[in-house]
């Protein structure tokens, strides 16, 4: 299947990767090592265009995420859940947090249960900025699907999925 949709746009071929495994003598089956590096070059794609999306709004993809979380938890979270929730450090939340601050979409305030700590919560301007872009951001990411049927998707999230799994063999030692 992947030889029926043409690479475009720089994405590696599957004559390129068995010239690359010849190349280097490798026994891995060239068909794994392409859909591996499609799916490298499209997360790169997806990356750049989600950060074009959000930049229509004033945020970022990181920023996005993060307020969005907090609307989806009520509003109010500790730095460190933040983290945890979007998989990212601690110093990341305070770089987003701070902008976002500054913008007047976020606040922080001490904790009522960790009084040496501070959560961050979404002011009622970070919840209008939601409110504000979710006619168009949900319209353009319905549109970036809408060349699947309904059957495909739910094989596409299942399979997602799966390779989400497999990311791990990038970064294990």
């Amino acid at each position: 299947m992947a030889q029926q949709h043409p690479a475009g746009n720089g994405a590696p071929s599957l004559d390129q990767a068995r010239r690359q495994l010849s190349r280097y003598g490798l026994p891995a089956d060239p068909q794994a090592i392409l859909v591996a590096a499609r799916l490298m070059t499209a997360g790169a794609r997806l990356g750049q265009a989600a950060e074009a999306h959000f930049a229509r709004f004033g945020l970022s993809t990181g920023r996005y995420r993060l307020l969005a979380d907090l609307e989806d938890q009520g509003g109010e979270k500790s730095p460190s859940q933040l983290a945890a929730a979007l998989g990212v450090s601690r110093a990341t939340v305070t770089g987003l947090v701070d902008g976002l601050e500054r913008d007047g979409l976020v606040a922080r305030r001490p904790s009522t249960e960790d009084g040496r700590g501070n959560v961050v919560i979404l002011t009622a301007r970070g919840a209008q900025r939601l409110r504000d872009m979710a006619p168009e951001h949900f319209d353009r990411m319905q549109a970036m699907v809408g060349g699947l049927s309904v059957e495909e998707r739910t094989v596409f999230l299942d399979l997602l999925g799966r390779l989400v799994e497999g990311i791990s063999a990038l970064t294990d030692d």
